[in-house]
């Protein structure tokens, strides 16, 4: 319905209909995204999507839907390599799965998990880890778990320049110290550490979180205190931004179900069927057909 503007003439009175502007499109339209274009995100109040991806052609398809940050992630120990936990891959395995994205991307920034190992124990072999990354992948940044722990390899990987993405609540590179999967912080003790952890990554200079599987009041009261946007992944709705593994979205994954999980396809049924009519047209003798050859 337009809004309606009055013009005063000496004989009449006129309405003049101006045009409405629906505020909930009104987003600035980026070309290419930056760690600077989440900050603004932030601050004009636009959610921030995030995906995983591990290869080049995903990768391509994530990119041109438009999704503003592409997640490299050590997760894929599990949906590409088929172990347990994230703890096996290394990383000249992390950076053959960082090359191979950033050739598909051409809006997306581009985050690579630094593997177990490669930064927990000495600031200099995380810096070295991180220079790889950047160097050998030509990733844009790097992510890390953990807070006041890993305190010194973050300022020493921020000094040499290179972003850093922070990541708290649920862990997975300390699945053994958890011993499960569940939600994290719900004590008291644990919520206030994960605060304070998450005001010394910003203040340390990280340009976002992860807030991983914890209360959705926590991640609330974590993003309002916070400059730099948030991402949830289990974290509920008051996160500035929202990430997911692309294999779970798609349903790639099927014995996969947490509550935080919302499936848009059904690819591993879908998948299965397509690929059990190509058997059975081989089997038939039914493809290729007359036309499907030279």
């Amino acid at each position: 319905m337009p809004l309606w503007g009055l013009s005063f003439s000496a004989k009449l009175l006129t309405f003049i209909p101006f045009k409405t502007i629906d505020m909930s499109i009104a987003k600035k339209e980026y070309k290419r995204v930056t760690v600077k274009s989440l900050i603004e995100m932030k601050q004009h109040g636009e959610k921030i999507s995030m995906l995983t991806a591990y290869d080049y052609s995903m990768a391509k398809i994530v990119d041109a839907a438009k999704v503003d940050v592409i997640l490299v992630g050590d997760s894929a120990s599990n949906v590409m390599a088929g172990h347990e936990t994230t703890l096996p891959i290394t990383l000249d395995q992390m950076i053959y799965h960082a090359s191979s994205v950033i050739r598909a991307v051409y809006r997306a920034l581009v985050v690579v998990d630094l593997p177990f190992g490669s930064y927990q124990s000495d600031p200099k072999e995380a810096l070295r880890s991180a220079i790889r990354i950047m160097k050998e992948s030509g990733a844009h940044a790097v992510k890390l778990e953990g807070g006041s722990e890993i305190k010194e390899s973050v300022k020493r990987i921020l000094a040499a320049g290179i972003p850093v993405m922070g990541h708290l609540g649920l862990t997975p590179q300390s699945i053994y110290k958890f011993g499960t999967y569940t939600v994290r912080a719900k004590e008291e003790e644990e919520a206030e550490k994960l605060m304070e952890d998450a005001l010394l990554l910003e203040r340390l200079g990280c340009f976002g979180l992860v807030l991983e599987k914890i209360p959705a009041t926590l991640t609330k009261s974590v993003s309002e205190k916070l400059s730099i946007p948030t991402i949830g992944i289990g974290g509920g709705k008051y996160a500035d931004g929202q990430v997911l593994v692309v294999h779970d979205l798609l349903g790639m994954t099927h014995e996969f179900n947490p509550r935080f999980l919302r499936r848009y396809m059904n690819l591993y049924e879908e998948m299965g069927t397509a690929i059990s009519n190509y058997v059975d047209d081989v089997k038939r003798m039914d493809f290729p057909n007359d036309d499907e050859q030279y």
